[in-house]
């Protein structure tokens, strides 16, 4: 992890590389890691830390869209930087390392407030309550959803820290209704540019059962749609995760909202539900990754001093898109991340449903 160590062989990248792949399979139905050099750098960051300051306060929550990494993802990225040696993150061949070439993105702060925001989310949960253009999926059906991200991150080089970015990419992926089968295309998570599958069961023969953390189309149906029970259950399967459990509550029901297909009463009760988390404010100009401006739905992590923001069309109250916005200065190597630095962003393009692996829907219009 500095200067001083040794670069890997051909045979240690390759199991690396095996194992890192391996981590986008682990994490089916949504939550696969957008940020893999980033991954690499916060494991680096956590050892030195622990190395320098034991007992301090746990690094930042990695922005996947998921609340946590699964056991065996982390497990697997954990042994490949072990293996290789290195953070990974000065990679520039073929490969998703090539994009991460760019400077930190940025943004101007909106302002934030508590006022207003009950009656957003009412607003919001009306309109995802409708459910014109949301059929229900089938057996042997998929749901596609296409969106554009980017995002910044800790890039550490031969122990030197600096900020770097992926740029905005587009990003397709199909699940199917059990979340066994899948694919993924995102130039900043995949090798090939045909994408890779994500379906289960992985090299392992492990099939995960579906969860909060990976949740199907099937188990999202099955979830309650009273917004007191189904948050009770939130804090519940989300116990012990990120930097307070509200803030994990609030960033779980924010990942179902970018690569999910909840119904439409399980939407209606998430923003519920929503509203009645501590903390949680109402911005009144956001962006999201395509420049789209709209209202926000938003949170602050106290700990990171990063908030999370859901977009929202300001009159059709339509989703948007979702982004991370860093909004006070944090410590220790984080200190490298400045007020106003988009950490993630995404918008959601297309969401639909298709008859096959693969398939890509007819624009309309």
């Amino acid at each position: 992890m500095s200067a001083n160590t040794s670069r890997p062989g051909p045979g240690e990248w390759e199991e690396a590389a095996r194992l890192l792949s391996r981590t986008a399979r682990d994490l089916p139905t949504g939550r696969h890691d957008y940020h893999r050099e980033r991954l690499m750098a916060r494991i680096e960051q956590a050892q030195r830390t622990q190395e320098t300051s034991p007992g301090t306060a746990k690094p930042r929550r990695l922005r996947l869209s998921s609340p946590a990494i699964a056991l065996p993802a982390l497990a697997a990225a954990v042994a490949a930087a072990v293996i290789a040696g290195t953070a990974l993150t000065g990679g520039n061949g073929d490969g998703p390392h090539r994009l991460a070439t760019g400077p930190a993105l940025t943004t101007q702060v909106g302002a934030a407030s508590p006022d207003g925001v009950s009656r957003l989310l009412d607003q919001v949960s009306l309109v995802a309550a409708k459910g014109d253009d949301h059929p229900v999926l089938k057996a042997g059906q998929y749901v596609y959803i296409e969106s554009k991200a980017a995002d910044t991150f800790l890039k550490t080089v031969d122990g030197r820290s600096s900020l770097a970015s992926h740029p905005l990419h587009k990003r397709q992926a199909w699940y199917s209704p059990d979340g066994t089968k899948g694919w993924l295309i995102d130039p900043s998570v995949n090798v090939s540019p045909e994408g890779e599958t994500l379906s289960l069961p992985d090299e392992q023969g492990n099939t995960p059962v579906a969860d909060l953390n990976h949740p199907s189309y099937d188990y999202l149906a099955k979830l309650p749609t009273d917004p007191d029970t189904l948050l009770t259950r939130i804090y519940k399967e989300t116990r012990g995760h990120g930097n307070s459990p509200d803030q994990e509550a609030f960033t779980t029901i924010g990942d179902l909202l970018i690569e999910s297909y909840p119904p439409p009463a399980l939407s209606k009760a998430l923003f519920k539900a929503a509203a009645k988390i501590p903390g949680v404010v109402a911005v009144d100009d956001a962006v999201d990754a395509v420049g789209r401006h709209g209202v926000a739905v938003a949170r602050l992590d106290e700990q990171s001093g990063e908030r999370e923001e859901w977009i929202f069309d300001k009159n059709t109250h339509v989703f948007l898109g979702e982004r991370s916005v860093q909004v006070r200065r944090a410590g220790g190597l984080d200190a490298l991340i400045k007020p106003g630095t988009v950490l993630f962003t995404n918008a959601v393009l297309r969401r639909a449903v298709v008859d096959g692996m693969k398939e890509v829907p007819a624009r309309v219009g």
